[in-house]
């Protein structure tokens, strides 16, 4: 089978496609034949090595959590799944981003009806780090909060799941982004120069919460704007957040089946738009990654083996 491999820390010029043993279902675990898989920041991260004292790669090191595929053979003693089943789930491996993966039966769930491969497929990262970073922050109907990279990956998810607390939403994003945050509820501001005046303008000068999904100075953005540090959580800045006592949780906060489960129901009843910004076939795996680490991308972007 074909899979996604690096023999090296580099650029996106080190990934490679190459063939591979197909893997045997253990027990307790389930083969599924991959249709989807999102790739994240965090990917590439630990592929430069700018992650190796907290995550060290061993080489060669495959790739890839999210996926979403069909059960092609069940390990002894698999409980609630068979062949033939279409799931989405995760692996702790890095080895989604194949087309074939071992995945323990308790982190898979069924896929529902109405649910796209692509959005399948890219949910557990993205959506599990965004429910985890909204109940960090617990927003209230009374509140304000403040949503940076609002048209991310994760931001987008998480201005959706804020707004349903009945929060006041207010999105940070690039203007072309604004009229997608206004459809949702999301009061959209543009980031760079002067955003905290207008955050203050569009907030009443009031903000009980923040969730930083891109880092770049929004933890002390969010200090400067009056927020008590226990409502601040960051995915992406630690060190700032260990300075001013603000939170840092993120998708191992919430990474379960019952989780992407329930994410999986609103998204496929039309109650959680998980936007999908390109799918790439697994041999162009690079030029996904590219598009990835310019940072400008609205949602998320998905392999398809």
């Amino acid at each position: 089978m074909k899979a996604v491999r690096f023999h090296e820390y580099g650029g996106v010029d080190v990934l490679r496609v190459e063939e591979v043993e197909r893997p045997v279902p253990g027990p307790g675990q389930v083969l599924v034949e991959v249709r989807a898989a999102g790739i994240q920041p965090g990917e590439a991260h630990i592929r430069t090595g700018a992650l190796h004292e907290r995550w060290p790669a061993t080489f060669p090191s495959g790739q890839g959590s999210d996926l979403a595929g069909v059960v092609v053979e069940v390990g002894p003693h698999v409980r609630g799944f068979a062949v033939g089943d279409e799931v989405l789930g995760f692996t702790h491996r890095r080895a989604s981003h194949a087309e074939f993966v071992v995945v323990d039966d308790v982190n898979v769930v069924s896929r529902p009806n109405g649910l796209s491969w692509d959005v399948a497929g890219s949910l557990y990262v993205a959506g599990t780090t965004a429910y985890a970073t909204v109940f960090a922050v617990d927003p209230e109907p009374a509140d304000t909060v403040v949503v940076s990279g609002a048209a991310g990956g994760v931001g987008s998810l998480a201005v959706q799941l804020a707004w349903r607390s009945g929060a006041t939403v207010i999105g940070l994003a690039s203007e072309r982004n604004h009229a997608w945050l206004r459809d949702r509820g999301v009061v959209p501001v543009a980031y760079g120069e002067g955003v905290a005046d207008r955050i203050r303008q569009a907030s009443g000068g009031n903000v009980d919460a923040f969730i930083d999904t891109f880092g770049d100075g929004y933890v002390e953005l969010a200090v400067e704007l009056g927020v008590r540090p226990e409502r601040i959580n960051t995915i992406s800045n630690w060190q700032a957040a260990a300075k001013v006592g603000a939170g840092t949780y993120g998708e191992g906060a919430a990474a379960c089946a019952v989780v992407l489960g329930e994410l999986a129901r609103l998204a496929a009843r039309g109650k959680l738009q998980v936007p999908i910004a390109h799918a790439y076939p697994l041999e162009r795996v690079r030029d996904a990654f590219r598009e990835l680490e310019r940072q400008h991308t609205h949602g998320k972007i998905v392999l398809r083996p």
